[in-house]
């Protein structure tokens, strides 16, 4: 039976419900199956289909000739695109100590997603916040090269990962685990395991905001996110160019799946000044407002491309830790204002 269910898939995603964990109960009984499967996503729409899915894979495996399936859902959760204070899934599942809980998304690589990420939170901690960043992308992991650190967290007397910190930003990174430049080679169920290790087996201590970069795109970590800890909001990164509208749309569709609210959209790359003061729209401008409004989200804000970026990540010194007063540093606290003024509605 448990094999039947693996050709069930969660919707929107590749894997199957089984390797994530949802499959609670499976029993058999003179030809009557049962299967018991336990959402963390309010969405009806998810519970229908992975109901009539369940249902029809296991009317198929000889012998049954009757088949339930009990989908268990969750507290309805917020409806994406509102932000109306804290996530309702604040359950047993939320880690102690801190307050929120916010995850850098984008649909695709190469957008800036982690650039943003770090000068979130060092933004966030210029306004006196304290501030926690997980690098969630497993596989290629930038966070300490673009903090300047490079330590191995320390293990506490209750055996939990102690998170190095850097410009006062308490840092977990997978690339504080392995050695520079080996690959990590893992199927899902690693990457789920790992997730949930870095949030409940790391002690964060007392945080007002975690800050969760993740890998680009709608996979194994961004589901495993949504199952482990209860998300105040999303914040999607793009350009402006359609290319990267494209696939930021089905970034926004992954978070609508699962019922996280989405903070809002900021367009990085937005446009280029020249020394001569000529301003150059290199990708386009103007792509992430207008997405924001079609899909209804706030606009968070633009970000152009500075030279002073790409060095400080380069060099491990974030342009809102080396330049805070600059154009480019304050376009990172113009954005972490406007966040903070959402989250506290």
């Amino acid at each position: 039976m448990r094999e039947a269910l693996k050709n069930v898939k969660y919707p929107g995603y590749s894997r199957d419900i089984l390797s994530f964990g949802l499959v609670k109960n499976v029993a058999v009984n003179n030809g009557a199956a049962s299967v018991a499967v336990e959402l963390t996503s309010a969405n009806p729409d998810v519970a229908r289909q992975l109901k009539a899915d369940c249902e029809e894979v296991i009317k198929r495996v000889p012998g049954i000739t009757l088949a339930h399936v009990d989908v268990r859902m969750p507290a309805a959760a917020p409806q994406a695109g509102t932000v109306a204070g804290p996530n309702p899934w604040a359950n047993q599942n939320r880690v102690p100590g801190i307050a929120r809980i916010v995850a850098v998304a984008s649909g695709k690589g190469g957008v800036g997603k982690s650039t943003c990420s770090v000068n979130l939170a060092c933004a966030l901690k210029q306004l006196g916040r304290r501030v926690g960043l997980l690098d969630c992308d497993i596989y290629g992991p930038s966070i300490p090269l673009m903090m300047g650190i490079r330590q191995r967290p320390t293990i506490s007397p209750e055996q939990k990962m102690v998170p190095p910190a850097n410009y006062g930003v308490k840092l977990m990174s997978m690339g504080f685990l392995i050695d520079d430049d080996s690959p990590v080679i893992w199927r899902g169920p690693m990457i789920m395991k790992t997730v949930q290790q870095f949030f409940h087996s790391v002690d964060w201590g007392e945080l007002d905001y975690l800050l969760v970069d993740l890998p680009p795109g709608t996979g194994d970590a961004q589901l495993s996110l949504c199952q482990t800890v209860p998300l105040d909001g999303g914040v999607i990164v793009t350009t402006p160019q359609e290319a990267s509208l494209g696939v930021v749309r089905k970034g926004i569709g992954m978070f609508e799946k699962v019922n996280v609210p989405i903070l809002g959209i900021i367009e990085n790359m937005s446009y280029f000044t020249a020394p001569g003061g000529e301003r150059v729209e290199i990708f386009g401008h103007g792509g992430g407002r207008a997405e924001a409004a079609r899909k209804n989200v706030p606009f968070l804000g633009e970000v152009p491309i500075y030279t002073e970026i790409r060095v400080g990540g380069d060099e491990g010194h974030p342009v809102v830790i080396s330049s805070p007063k600059s154009a480019p540093g304050q376009a990172f606290l113009g954005i972490v204002q406007t966040l903070e003024g959402l989250l506290k509605r």
